[in-house]
């Protein structure tokens, strides 16, 4: 979670409205693809991570400091997007707070046998993403 963490922070205040959110795919204990929230919130880390993992992300760990999305807005749910890749385990940071998607892109992960982990790193990436969080209490 530390290196995704690290991705988040490279954008950190430069993802409009977005939060600074960072990812990281490991594959046999290499990380195969890595993002994080482009300027102005676009695209998101999980779809950066996935085209630069490829392949590699089938049976592979995500490690995410905010929940994937799960609703449609400027781009497809995140959590759709992971789950077409056939990832195997998903580690979430932080829970989204938006109404739109708290605990709704979790819950599609794991109704699709994803094995989903809520809450490592979740002092560090609250930290990381503090500015964004302020906007969403």
């Amino acid at each position: 979670m530390t290196a995704a963490i690290e991705q988040s922070l490279l954008q950190r205040g430069r993802t409009g409205e977005n939060p600074n959110v960072g990812c990281v795919i490991v594959k046999d204990g290499h990380i195969v693809g890595r993002g994080a929230t482009g300027r102005g919130g676009r695209p998101h880390a999980e779809t950066q991570a996935l085209a630069q993992a490829g392949a590699q992300a089938r049976a592979a760990d995500v490690y995410v400091t905010l929940e994937p999305c799960s609703h449609f807005g400027q781009t497809p749910p995140c959590a759709d997007a992971l789950i077409q890749a056939k990832i195997a385990r998903c580690y979430i940071a932080v829970i989204d707070p938006d109404k739109r998607v708290n605990y709704q892109g979790a819950a599609r992960l794991q109704e699709a046998g994803i094995d989903t982990q809520i809450g490592l790193g979740e002092q560090a990436a609250r930290a990381a993403m503090r500015d964004w969080l302020v906007t969403k209490s």
